[in-house]
């Protein structure tokens, strides 16, 4: 069974991170909608996401290698399944699975294991972030554009800079595979996700970026997070997020 209630400690690790500059933590749900095991995962990302306990970015990256069990995942992806190897392999973890999630780029939250989920969010609530700021966005004929800023100049080492369009809510009525029947509902649904430049350790950076969505797509049903992480893929340094 997966809680909702992990963090009733939010308040002691403000406390304790007070003097230390902070962001928002970086929430990544590898999930499948032909996965039994992944809506009450779904579910965990959407009420953390509404509550905020400590300030959170979430992505759900749903991923492929479900699509051969009956049903396939209208927002799955083989970019996000090649993210998720390579967490695999920088985590050590044998097997990639669903729901898997991975917090800040370095720590695996065990759904199910509250103790050990309220610990992985508090070191990453207690780590130093940097500024990352997304300014000037804008939605027009399917092309979105902003412009992206990087506070850097606390970087121990070069980082490179994402940006993900995501869908804010999502759903779904399955009809076959191991949901069949079930309408599952999503949010913060990655829908793209690209490398849009590099950081150099103690540097600033700054880009315009204009990247395509598809023109079906509402606009006020989008979000656009922005983060900076070490290769690997590594430590998540800071992260942004806003709606157009």
């Amino acid at each position: 069974m997966i809680s909702l209630a992990l963090f009733g400690c939010a308040g002691s690790i403000a406390a304790r991170a007070a003097d230390t500059p902070r962001g928002p933590i970086l929430v990544e749900l590898f999930t499948s909608e032909g996965c039994s095991s992944c809506p009450p995962a779904d579910a965990w990302l959407r009420s953390i996401d509404a509550s905020q306990p400590l300030p959170v970015i979430v992505l759900s990256e749903h991923v492929d290698y479900w699509d051969h069990d009956g049903w396939k995942d209208p927002y799955s992806s083989h970019l996000l399944t090649e993210r998720q190897n390579e967490y695999e392999g920088r985590l050590h973890v044998d097997t990639p699975y669903t729901p898997q999630v991975i917090v800040d780029g370095t720590g695996e939250a065990k759904l199910g294991n509250d103790a050990q989920v309220t610990q992985v969010f508090e070191q990453s609530a207690a780590a130093p972030k940097i500024t990352v700021s997304i300014t000037s966005l804008s939605v027009d004929q399917g092309r979105i554009r902003l412009h992206l800023s990087v506070d850097g100049q606390t970087t121990l080492h070069n980082a490179d800079v994402y940006v993900a369009i995501a869908l804010d809510h999502a759903e779904s009525k399955v009809l076959h595979g191991e949901n069949g029947g079930r309408r599952l509902v999503h949010t913060a649904v990655v829908e793209d996700l690209q490398r849009v430049g590099s950081v150099k350790k103690g540097s600033t950076f700054a880009k315009d970026v204009d990247m395509k969505t598809k023109l079906s797509i509402d606009p006020k049903n989008l979000r656009v997070i922005a983060f900076v992480q070490e290769p690997g893929p590594g430590k998540v340094l800071g992260s942004a997020l806003q709606k157009p």
